[in-house]
């Protein structure tokens, strides 16, 4: 082989072994923007969730005492920090915890009805959104994990290691906390 056939064949190996960096590059820059985006949405769902679960503690449609104790729950979830994961999912699971407590069976949910009188439209709208948020909830941390499996395993390879494609990101976590809605909610 000559000098010009070996500096070509170089330059290509080089050329190809540019353009697969570039688009791993790319492909893990596309799932840090997911990454964004998936966080967004669950943040919303959550916010839409507890305020939802505080119209209905504030609607004076529940006995006191259950008033009180999601009113608490969803109060700490609506002022926490997005931002501090741990204690966001310490906070989720107890507004959790308080709506599986308030709304337990099917028969909860219909007191809540009962009790509502004239205002019975009130009670299905609030109880609609509150079972609406729990389940989007639900969904919306699915799909943020799965994103977040589909990134780890992008940035575990040999190549995004060795030429530090992830830059300085921080490695993604996954939401874990206990979002099952209540049995009094999930026949709605």
């Amino acid at each position: 082989m000559d000098w010009f056939t070996q500096v070509l064949v170089v330059a290509v190996l080089v050329g190809g072994i540019g353009v697969y960096l570039s688009s791993t590059a790319g492909r893990l820059d596309r799932l840090h923007h997911r990454l964004e985006t998936t966080f967004a949405a669950l943040d919303a769902q959550l916010l839409r969730r507890g305020a939802a679960a505080q119209e209905l503690a504030s609607s004076g449609l529940l006995d006191p005492a259950a008033s009180l104790v999601l009113a608490e729950a969803a109060q700490g979830a609506l002022a926490a920090d997005p931002d501090d994961e741990s204690r966001r999912s310490v906070v989720e699971s107890e507004l959790t915890r308080a709506i599986g407590a308030v709304l337990a069976t099917r028969e909860d949910a219909d007191e809540v009805r009962a009790s509502a009188g004239p205002d019975l439209a009130l009670a299905n709208q609030l109880l609609d959104e509150l079972a609406v948020g729990c389940r989007r909830v639900g969904l919306a941390r699915r799909f943020h994990n799965d994103v977040v499996r589909s990134t780890l395993q992008l940035r575990r390879k040999r190549v995004v290691r060795w030429f530090r494609l992830a830059g300085h990101t921080p490695i993604p976590t996954t939401s874990d906390f206990d979002d099952t809605p209540p049995a009094g909610l999930s026949t709605i």
